[in-house]
């Protein structure tokens, strides 16, 4: 059987500044947004953007490079791998919330991290 990969790689828009938690001196954890606008012509042949949403996690170290390089507004490429989690929400109805954990990120246009 063959070792698959669970591998992602996005380029967008920074849909927010940097949230970091800290655990402790050493754990910590970043989160950003990131869009993506796809354009493509409906049926009836008018342009259409439409925009998703994505949940970047840095952890650690990457927490801290992501408070100092990433603004709102500012293009992002990353590569990273999906990690899904299942909860169960106030009206405990079960949700699954789907995150990047976030191993590379390049600013588009500046140097790689």
């Amino acid at each position: 059987m063959k070792n698959f990969r669970n591998s992602v790689s996005l380029t967008g828009l920074a849909g927010t500044d940097p949230i970091v938690v800290n655990f402790s001196d050493e754990k910590k954890v970043a989160r950003v947004s990131l869009a993506i606008n796809e354009f493509f012509k409906n049926s009836g042949g008018e342009a259409v953007c439409q925009t998703q949403w994505f949940n970047l996690v840095f952890w650690n170290k990457k927490a801290d490079l992501a408070l100092e390089l990433i603004k709102k507004g500012a293009e992002l490429s990353i590569e990273g791998s999906l990690n899904v989690q299942s909860y169960t929400d106030k009206k405990g109805e079960q949700r699954l919330s789907t995150e990047i954990f976030v191993n590379h990120l390049e600013l588009v246009g500046k140097t790689e991290v």
